[in-house]
């Protein structure tokens, strides 16, 4: 059956693709791995990204029982046509029959993506701006091997294996040369906020970084545990974007974060170890920290951001905690939001970030976070400050942000911990403008 139905598939053009990529009922599918959509050249292709108005749907997620769901949320329905492109042909053609399995009528496949379209200037694609700063699994394992890799420039880089207080995730298994990291070194055990420039100088020495080090970070996902004292120990590649905003904020020039964390490594199949790598500590970070300070906004600034129509305080929560349902944490008493936040959408609860990630745990389709974003008013043309409780799922938008080459952009460093500890006023129930 199978067979019969790849015979029938049907390829278009690319004069008649480019005709119709801009047409509301056409969804073209990119199925190549995200890393591929996002801009890596893995085809050794003159240019790196995607076919303008693609989406992003890799090969990989055929594995997916809820496969179509994944498809339903990105928009993608029965009534529109659809165009299948990618890398590889068998790959292409199994995902349009999975479309035509699926009850999608009209689904055509497009073969000519590296020989025409990717050699012609003249035909439009996009990319994610700082693309190389997501990397993937097999970039990394080249980089353990060999100590060279594409769009790596350096002859010094430090991988960490990013936790709070749950040294088990790194003893469990972590990626051979991962040195363990726990955010405590960054961040105040106390307030969640950074640790001062002096900290944060010793601890990214004792780390081994100078400012101009390579950094990868990633993290290990587990389930939540309510019951946990520490709930935020499950939330490991959470921490690894905290960890990357930090250093970055103190000056570290080159920090990129393993797309999809632990999990893209185990999906790769490449082997895990539990053999303990040692920090090779350093003289000198190189630099004055923080380098870049202008990232971090403290609370008498996220008070001028409040009063001022071209900025917005971002509060990534999630809905229950916006509304004052909840406050998301088992150490914040109060339940509520900074009047005139704007809601950023995390996901369900204050240690997952789902409205932000792929089921695989990569990064989003940087399109579909700045739709989310638009559809509110989080644009690039103002200042978007981002929050959440801690810091934490604030670091992770504020990195997609960058990803985008958006360069009006911080976090709120003190978040609603500080905001409500400080006796500052807040809202509860659903937003009247809502």
């Amino acid at each position: 059956m199978l067979k019969n139905k790849l015979q029938q598939l049907t390829s278009i053009s690319t004069e008649e693709l480019f005709g119709k990529i801009e047409e509301p009922d056409l969804k073209l599918i990119d199925v190549r791995s995200i890393e591929a959509y996002n801009g890596w050249k893995l085809k050794n292709e003159i240019r790196g990204g995607h076919i303008k108005c693609a989406r992003s749907v890799p090969f990989k997620w055929l594995n997916y029982i809820d496969w179509i769901e994944i498809v339903r949320a990105k928009g993608i329905m029965p009534s529109h046509s659809l165009v299948v492109y990618g890398y590889d042909k068998g790959e292409t053609e199994k995902v349009a029959n999975q479309f035509i399995k699926a009850g999608y009528k009209d689904v055509r496949v497009y073969y000519n993506f590296i020989d025409e379209w990717n050699h012609n200037k003249n035909l439009p694609m996009e990319r994610l701006e700082r693309y190389n700063k997501l990397v993937s699994a097999n970039w990394l394992n080249e980089l353990i091997k060999t100590g060279n890799t594409p769009e790596y420039n350096n002859k010094k880089y430090v991988i960490f294996h990013a936790y709070y207080q749950n040294r088990d995730a790194y003893e469990e298994g972590h990626i051979p040369e991962a040195i363990d990291l726990d955010t405590n070194l960054l961040e105040s055990s106390e307030t969640w906020n950074r640790r001062s420039s002096k900290e944060l100088k010793i601890a990214l020495e004792q780390l081994g970084i100078t400012y101009d080090t390579t950094v990868i970070l990633y993290g290990r996902f587990s389930y939540l545990d309510n019951n946990d004292p520490f709930p935020g120990s499950s939330a490991g590649h959470l921490g690894a974007f905290r960890c990357a905003f930090i250093m970055m904020y103190a000056g570290v020039k080159d920090v990129r974060i393993l797309n999809g964390g632990l999990q893209s490594w185990i999906d790769a199949g490449f082997k895990t170890t539990t053999r303990e790598y040692k920090k090779h500590p350093v003289k000198d970070f190189g630099v004055s920290i923080p380098s870049f300070p202008k990232i971090v906004v403290d609370i008498e600034e996220a008070k001028e951001i409040l009063k001022t129509s071209d900025k917005n305080l971002v509060s990534v929560r999630s809905w229950r905690e916006f509304i004052g349902e909840v406050s998301g944490y088992n150490y914040i008493e109060k339940k509520g939001r900074i009047p005139g936040a704007v809601f950023g959408n995390c996901g369900s609860d204050a240690y997952h970030m789902e409205n932000y990630r792929n089921l695989d745990h990569t990064t989003r389709d940087y399109h579909e976070i700045e739709k989310m974003w638009a559809e509110v008013g989080i644009t690039s043309d103002k200042h978007n400050s981002f929050y959440c409780g801690t810091g934490w799922r604030g670091s992770e938008a504020f990195f997609n942000a960058w990803l985008m080459g958006w360069s009006r952009i911080s976090v709120f460093d003190g978040g609603w911990f500080e905001w409500s500890n400080e006796g500052n006023p807040y809202e509860t129930g659903i937003p009247k403008n809502k």
